[in-house]
């Protein structure tokens, strides 16, 4: 247990977060046909080396989720990334989830599946030098949702899932993301997220799940998109981290916020607000805030790349920028001034 408790302080070293470059293969084929890029293998191929390759990646990220396809997948001279991140002293993990489905009964919810063959699928990612893993939850919110029934059927599949990872000694990154899509207040996304929560650790204590072994990976407390009252930077921070305060242990050793649709600037802001004395409530958390970022980090590399190796520098830089905004946000000195260097 004491390496899964290196591996968790690791992943939330000062100053670093991790990347999310864990979209499934449907996800990132629509992404590129947005950008103009081919839908291939080599080009998904192309795209994740030009990531993990990125000169000077490490000094704003510990570890980077991988894929399926990505975690076997090698640079151009045969190294595998799962080599070429960990030379770099990043520690590589993988997505284990098997993605939402419907949930029967619930009409508008989702269930994560998964769980079946968990067991052999992640011994066989620790073997291939995996050492954390992810899963992710999907609440919907409205008046009415969530439902009683899918926030414990998510939770409970969040809790056995991390069990299984703590026993093949992979740190499980537990993901429950209210999502951000509809018309709600920042206050009913406050009320979902801490009755999640509760009932996230709840479940956790049952299965038997070490908390000094995990990563959280939630939602920040949103008003929806649709919503026409759009909260300051401040007020998000405050009640972020009043409602984690009242519903994340002590123990935890990090929370790594999603960006769950935010643009690269704004998460970073709102990360900065909660790093620094903005922050209500900064200086008294007993768990380092930090960031598990996917589009927020890669979406102006991957604009700017469009599946051109002449512009595999530019994009680089670009990516690397990012990963150095929020790693500015940790110390609470990220501005907006840094996008325009």
């Amino acid at each position: 247990m004491n390496a899964l408790h290196d591996t968790a302080r690791q992943l939330v070293a000062t100053g670093k977060g991790l990347l999310a470059m864990d979209e499934s293969t449907p996800t990132c084929d629509r992404r590129f046909a947005a950008a103009g890029i081919p839908q291939t293998v080599e080009m998904r191929r192309a795209y994740r080396e030009l990531i993990v390759t990125t000169p000077g990646l490490n000094e704003a990220i510990s570890g980077a989720i991988l894929y399926d396809e990505t975690i076997h997948q090698c640079s151009k001279d045969g190294t595998p990334f799962v080599t070429t991140l960990t030379d770099a002293g990043i520690i590589p993990g993988i997505k284990v989830d098997a993605g939402a489905k419907d949930l029967a009964g619930h009409p508008g919810e989702k269930i994560t599946e998964g769980l079946d063959g968990l067991r052999d699928r992640l011994a066989a990612y620790a073997r291939v030098g995996a050492r954390f893993a992810k899963w992710r939850a999907v609440i919907a919110v409205d008046s009415t949702l969530p439902s009683r029934g899918c926030i414990d059927a998510n939770v409970h599949a969040l809790a056995r899932y991390a069990a299984l990872c703590q026993e093949a000694g992979l740190v499980p990154i537990v993901e429950p993301e209210v999502l951000m899509d509809g018309g709600h207040s920042m206050e009913r996304c406050r009320e979902v997220t801490e009755e999640v929560l509760h009932r996230l650790f709840e479940q956790l204590y049952v299965q038997g799940v070490a908390l000094e072994g995990i990563i959280l990976k939630p939602n920040m407390v949103l008003p929806g998109l649709a919503c026409p009252q759009q909260e300051s930077v401040e007020g998000v921070a405050k009640a972020t981290t009043l409602c984690l305060l009242r519903a994340v242990p002590a123990c935890v050793p990090g929370i790594a916020f999603l960006s769950g649709g935010q643009s690269g600037e704004l998460a970073s802001a709102r990360l900065n607000a909660m790093n620094s004395d903005t922050g209500a409530t900064a200086a008294r958390l007993p768990w380092t805030l930090t960031f598990s970022f996917a589009r927020a980090i890669q979406q102006p590399a991957l604009e700017i790349w469009k599946g051109r190796d002449s512009n595999v520098p530019a994009a680089q830089h670009a990516l690397r920028h990012r990963a150095m905004c929020n790693r500015a946000a940790l110390r609470g000195e990220y501005a907006a001034a840094m996008e325009s260097e």
